[in-house]
């Protein structure tokens, strides 16, 4: 079943601990991307990529350098930024000595996060698979998110970050579950593809552009999508690994 669209009307949350779980009774984790999912952290970003382009003499971000840098690794986003610079090795040098915690404030929680978080324990497993990589922990722990996840995988932890499968399978792993047994909610191409390479079913966040089988412009939505699929209401759909 293909894109379905929960919207963010108010409504008291549903509980799971009552429910005669559908026949497959197949849905067991949830997963989210970071940046975009969790929070609103394109200012953050973006002063942080345009920080070091100020200090190699390069002009600010454009529009299009700011989605790149939105999804992708900072050795991606360094290598696409300064493209034929002759010194990238003191690009990255510097990037590397750049405290990243001035910047974590500006990234903003997306709302109805934290409720959902909570609603979905003790049920169902979640995680968190991003292409940040030394960031990730100092982002969660400011944001007091560091104990809500059950794993989580950064681009620092794989060999091959996203949209490569490798983190989620890592996560598959590490429960034991298939692929069929998750749904991953990403708002970007890379977490389209990165979905499709797992053979995981994909829910757009607040990106209608995206080709996905559930489509959230809210979390205030997402209890609603987790109990119409526990209950068996909606069904997770078949994927084939892309």
């Amino acid at each position: 079943m293909g894109r379905v669209r929960l919207n963010s009307e108010s409504r008291a949350l549903p509980t799971v601990s009552h429910l005669v779980f559908g026949i497959n009774n197949l849905l067991k984790l949830v997963a989210f991307d970071c940046d975009g999912v969790l929070f609103d952290s394109r200012q953050a970003n973006t002063a942080f990529y345009n920080a070091i382009l100020e200090q190699f003499g390069q002009p600010r971000l454009s529009p299009a350098a700011t989605d790149f840098v939105h999804s992708h690794t900072v050795f991606e986003s360094l290598e696409y930024l300064f493209a034929g610079y002759p010194d990238l090795d003191g690009v990255r040098e510097f990037t590397r000595s750049l405290d990243y915690q001035p910047f974590i404030p500006m990234m903003v929680e997306e709302p109805h996060l934290r409720e959902f978080l909570q609603f979905l324990r003790p049920h169902f497993t979640s995680a968190l698979a991003t292409n940040r990589t030394t960031t990730t922990g100092a982002v969660l722990k400011y944001h007091r998110l560091e104990d809500q996840f059950d794993l989580v995988v950064s681009a620092q932890d794989v060999s091959h970050p996203k949209p490569h499968p490798e983190s989620f399978r890592r996560i598959l792993d590490h429960f034991g579950l298939q692929p069929g047994q998750a749904i991953f909610i990403g708002d970007s191409r890379v977490d389209e593809e990165f979905a499709r390479n797992a053979g995981v079913t994909m829910v757009a966040y607040r990106n209608p552009e995206l080709q996905a089988d559930f489509y959230l412009d809210s979390f205030a939505g997402a209890p609603a999508l987790i109990t119409d699929l526990a209950a068996g209401k909606i069904s997770l759909p078949e994927k084939r690994k892309g």
